[in-house]
């Protein structure tokens, strides 16, 4: 049976916070900003002995625990904590929802809270807080009204949107080790140079002869030979959009300085795996990867001659990435041309480390592609399903079957 109930009636708000001698001797503590859509980014590590705690540092969390960013509702600051972390203090820019109605099931209501429709409500009535910046009070959260259904239906909902979050997490995990591998292996062949020989031993450590070179002022492999980064991959300016290269009916992404800003459609035909290095502010120099078709401006777009160039190019700027900030040039703010790029000396092996490379990594790099296209897919539909799910507008057993056409591996990630 279905209820209403408001949220300060099901919960207890800012439960509990650390007063100034009680904390535990490590702390563990979590800002507003380190969490964005239950994703923590990272911990601030301290010793309540000896380092200086954030004054912001008070509020308790237990399991379940609903954590809800007062501050630019918009952003999505907002998390649960599932499990049972210790020493964990975190900021009073968060408010704190413990449930306390035995019916009631948190992460519902934490699905709930997070609905875009509500954000949007509480960030309204940030827009017209008395502060210098949008902000919200715990009573602004506590007297949402929301209608409940029974306990068995919140868990069904609620299980359909975890496994949705489930697989993009899972999917994005498979894509930060595949990535992991290829900048170990790119690590292991061409910079440390233990690549398999023809005994198929690592080369520098089983005695292979190497060189002094004197551009790089290091030894390398005798045979490899330095090049300019521009005899190695089509280096070019970015291309300004315009109404006669782009329109706004959807397809290629744009992106501008690194940052992805909307989606064009093309006319024209525009190559995957393309890297991009931002040209101005403070992205200058900040090395990016794009796997699908995009619009480039305001950067240096990089294209090796084969996709195992591209990949060697990839890892080898992104080790490069400070140094290349560090020679941005302008008066009125950094800037990085194709010029700045071009002339960096890359250590060139014979081609056939280039194409064994390429075949530990490009399937890899296809099946990041897959992922990043199927979780962008799935993100779409965990956006629509939030809501219907809710209102009663798509049942449980709709959304399962949705979830399982969604989630189903492409044709091109069972070739991988």
């Amino acid at each position: 049976m279905n209820r209403f109930a408001r949220i300060k009636d099901i919960a207890i708000l800012n439960k509990e916070t650390f007063k100034k001698d009680s904390f535990p001797i490590f702390i563990k503590y979590l800002d507003t900003g380190s969490l964005t859509k239950n994703k923590i980014e990272s911990f601030q590590l301290l010793n309540a002995k000896s380092d200086k705690i954030p004054s912001r540092a008070q509020r308790k969390v237990f399991t379940n625990t609903i954590l809800y960013s007062t501050v630019r509702p918009n952003q999505e600051h907002f998390g649960i904590i599932e499990r049972d972390f210790k020493d964990i203090v975190v900021s009073t820019g968060f408010t704190t929802i413990d449930i306390t109605d035995k019916i009631v099931f948190p992460k519902f209501i934490y699905y709930l809270l997070t609905q875009r429709n509500i954000t949007d409500y509480l960030h309204t009535i940030g827009m017209n807080a008395v502060s210098s910046y949008p902000s919200i009070s715990p009573d602004d959260i506590g007297n949402l009204k929301f209608k409940l259904p029974d306990l068995s239906t919140q868990k069904s909902i609620t299980k359909v949107l975890s496994d949705l979050d489930a697989k993009i997490e899972l999917n994005n995990r498979i894509n930060r080790e595949l990535e992991a591998m290829a900048k170990t292996l790119y690590d292991y062949w061409f910079v440390q140079f233990d690549f398999p020989n023809e005994q198929d031993k690592s080369y520098k450590s089983s005695g292979g002869k190497m060189v002094y070179n004197a551009e790089l002022k290091r030894e390398i492999p005798e045979g490899w030979e330095i090049k300019m980064l521009r005899d190695f991959a089509k280096i070019k300016k970015g291309t300004l959009i315009t109404e006669k290269t782009a329109d706004t009916n959807g397809g290629i992404k744009v992106v501008s300085a690194g940052i992805d800003y909307s989606y064009f459609h093309s006319k024209s035909n525009y190559e995957e795996n393309t890297i991009t290095v931002s040209a101005s502010g403070a992205n200058a120099g900040y090395v990016n990867f794009w796997r699908e078709p995009i619009f480039a401006c305001d950067c240096t777009t990089i294209r090796g001659i084969s996709e195992s160039d591209t990949l060697i190019v990839l890892e080898f700027l992104r080790m490069r990435q400070e140094y290349i900030y560090s020679q941005a040039k302008g008066s009125a703010q950094p800037h990085v041309y194709p010029k700045d790029v071009e002339g960096l000396k890359i250590a060139v092996p014979i081609n056939d480390l280039i194409i064994a490379f390429g075949k530990k990594t490009i399937s890899g790099n296809k099946l990041i592609a897959n992922n990043i296209k199927q979780n962008q897919q799935l993100t779409k539909l965990r956006d629509w399903l939030l809501p219907m799910l809710m209102n009663g507008q798509v049942t449980v057993g709709e959304a399962e079957e949705k979830l399982s056409v969604a989630a189903e591996p492409s044709v091109e990630y069972k070739k991988v």
